[in-house]
C-alpha cells in the first residue's frame, strides 16, 4: 500500500501556502476577487479562507488514508481496496511517464500533488464555499467567506509550482549529478567533428540559455495555469447567479456544475503531468542507462 507516503507530501504543502505566500484582504464583492481575504490573525499571521480551505481538504485526505491503512489485510476489501486501487491506478500511470525508476523516488510526491489539487479543485464547489461568511458594518467592506477555493488563489498555486521547482532541481542533481545536469542542457546532441563540432557547440549554448530561461518561467506558467481555471470558473458560476431572482439562483449554475467537475479533474491532471513529464525531460538519459543497468 503506497498511500502513507502522501502525508508528509500534504503536510509540506500546508507549509507551502502559510505566510511567506498569504496575501489578505478586506472589500465587498459581487464576484470572487483576485486575493484571498484575511478572516482572523494568528499573532502577526494572517489566516486567508483559501488557507483554511487547504487544511480542511488536506485533513480530510489524511484522515482518508490513515483509515484505509488502519488494518491492513493482504487481501483488500471495504476502504482499503477503494483506496489502493485509485493510488495504484495513479502509480501505474506516472510509471508510465517517469520509468520504474523514478516513479519510486518521486511517487510520493506527483501523488500528494494530485489529489491536492483533485480535491480543492472540488471542494470549491460545495454549497457554501464563498457564499457564507462574515457581513461587515465598514462601507465597502460587504462581506467576507469563511471558505474559498484554495486554487482560486494564486497564492496557492504558486506555493505548488515553487515546490515542484525546488524539488527538480534536487532530483535532476541527484540523477545526473552538476556535470550531466549542465551537459544535458548545453552539450551538442549527436557526434560532430571539425568546424561543424565548433558550429553546433555555439548553436546549443544558445539554446541551452534558452532552456535556462524555460527552466525560469515553469513556475510561473504552472501558477497561472491552474489559478486562471479554476478562477474563471468559479467566477462563471457566480456570475450565473446573478442573472435571475434570488429564489432561482441555485438553478443557473447546475449544469456548469457538472462541467467544473470535469474541469478540476482536468485540472489536477495536467497540473500533475507537466510537472512529471519536466522532471522525466531532464533525467531522461540517466533514467535510460539506469534502466540497462538493471536488464544487464
Amino acid at each position: 500500500m503506497t498511500s502513507r507516503p502522501l502525508i508528509p507530501t500534504l503536510l509540506a504543502f500546508l507549509c507551502g501556502a502559510a505566510p511567506a505566500f498569504a496575501a489578505g484582504g478586506h472589500g465587498g464583492h459581487d464576484e470572487l476577487p483576485l486575493h484571498a481575504e484575511t478572516i482572523f490573525h494568528l499573532g502577526p499571521l494572517p489566516i486567508t479562507n483559501s488557507m483554511v480551505m487547504t487544511w480542511i481538504v488536506a485533513g480530510v485526505i489524511i484522515f482518508f488514508a490513515q483509515a484505509a491503512t488502519k488494518k491492513m489485510a493482504l487481501v483488500p476489501a471495504g476502504l482499503q481496496n477503494f483506496a489502493e486501487a485509485i493510488v495504484e491506478g495513479l502509480y501505474n500511470f506516472l510509471e508510465g511517464i517517469l520509468g520504474a525508476h523514478l516513479v519510486k523516488r518521486t511517487f510520493w510526491f506527483f501523488g500528494g500533488l494530485f489529489f491536492l489539487i483533485l480535491f480543492t479543485n472540488w471542494a470549491g464547489l460545495i454549497p457554501g464555499v464563498g457564499t457564507v461568511g462574515l457581513a461587515q458594518d465598514k462601507p465597502g467592506d460587504s462581506f467576507i467567506p469563511f471558505l474559498r477555493g484554495a486554487n482560486a488563489d494564486l497564492n496557492q498555486t504558486a506555493a505548488m509550482a515553487m515546490t515542484f521547482a525546488v524539488l527538480w532541481f534536487y532530483w535532476a542533481f541527484s540523477e545526473n549529478g552538476a556535470g550531466g545536469f549542465f551537459g544535458h542542457i548545453f552539450s551538442p546532441k549527436g557526434q560532430f567533428g571539425g568546424l561543424m563540432k565548433i558550429f553546433m557547440i555555439v548553436v546549443f549554448g544558445a539554446v541551452g540559455i534558452l532552456e535556462l530561461i524555460s527552466i525560469a518561467v515553469r513556475p510561473v506558467a504552472l501558477s497561472f495555469r491552474l489559478f486562471g481555471n479554476i478562477f474563471a470558473g468559479e467566477n462563471v458560476l457566480e456570475s450565473m447567479q446573478m442573472v435571475v431572482p434570488k429564489w432561482l439562483m441555485w438553478l443557473p449554475p447546475l449544469p456548469f456544475y457538472f462541467m467544473e467537475l470535469l474541469v478540476g479533474l482536468i485540472q489536477a491532471v495536467v497540473f500533475t503531468l507537466l510537472t512529471s513529464v519536466f522532471l522525466k525531460l531532464i533525467c531522461e538519459h540517466h533514467d535510460e542507462e539506469h534502466s540497462e543497468g538493471s536488464h544487464h
